[in-house]
């Protein structure tokens, strides 16, 4: 008898995704091959433990799968990302607010600039520290929007220095800026649109490409032209830039997406 649900638990632990299939095959063998060899009242015994254990299996099975399926509802629901909207100080509605600040960056002279742009709390705190400019730094400074007398923003930006909001989304997995769009691919959820700006292409300090949003804000106090990191409109130029479909002399507008 051991020997016999001994062979009985290797063909359901082989059995891995077809519970039905399996029951039938050893219904068949029980009642079948066994039979020649039992009595009739020993297999309908069987049956009967049979059919208790691979119900204990059924029922496992379905409490693991309904375990797994509320924890992956769980895991994607606790999902978010985090994306700087550049130029205002708030964030969209379906987004929270992590902090509004200041856009800063390196200088646009500076040879040894760092690239990327940031987003600096109005809150700073500090480690340790020596006041006054002393040995071989790297320094940040604020930024200011380049823009003369574009129409595509709906005031006067000018040396307005620039703000900036972090922003977090929850339920999403990803968020990317598209540039040259201002509508998001089928499946992506937009979160700002804008204009694509950048540093100007004879100054020595590397940029980056950034979005900067379409009704951007200014911070107060900060329409004096001191520098720092600018911020210039990006404009389609042809050749190995493939015109049409892009214009010669046009302004870039972008997109920030994000999808679930």
């Amino acid at each position: 008898m051991d020997i016999i649900m001994l062979t009985l638990l290797v063909v359901v632990t082989q059995a891995e995704t077809n519970t039905g299939s399996c029951k039938d095959m050893l219904q068949g063998y029980l009642t079948g091959q066994l039979s020649s060899a039992l009595g009739a009242y020993q297999v309908e015994a069987l049956r009967r433990e049979f059919k208790t254990f691979t119900d204990v299996v059924e029922k496992s099975m379905t409490e693991f799968k309904e375990k797994i399926e509320s924890k992956v509802k769980t895991d994607t629901s606790n999902r978010s990302v985090v994306y700087t909207r550049w130029g205002k100080k708030t964030c969209p509605s379906n987004a929270e607010l992590v902090h509004s600040g200041f856009t800063g960056g390196s200088y646009y002279t500076h040879k040894g600039a760092a690239v990327e742009p940031l987003c600096l709390p109005r809150n700073p705190e500090w480690g340790r520290y020596t006041d006054g400019h002393d040995g071989a730094k790297a320094y940040v400074y604020g930024a200011e929007y380049e823009t003369y007398s574009f129409i595509g923003f709906d005031q006067t930006l000018h040396e307005h220095d620039v703000p900036c909001a972090v922003c977090i989304v929850r339920q999403k997995t990803v968020v990317k800026m598209f540039p040259a769009r201002k509508t998001c691919y089928k499946g992506w959820t937009l979160e700002y649109q804008g204009y694509l700006m950048a540093g100007y292409n004879d100054h020595a300090a590397g940029t980056a490409y950034t979005c900067i949003d379409s009704h951007p804000d200014t911070l107060h106090g900060g329409a004096t032209n001191k520098d720092g990191k600018l911020f210039y409109l990006v404009e389609a130029s042809c050749g190995s830039l493939k015109c049409p479909p892009y214009v010669a002399g046009r302004e870039l507008v972008c997109a920030v997406c994000s999808k679930n």
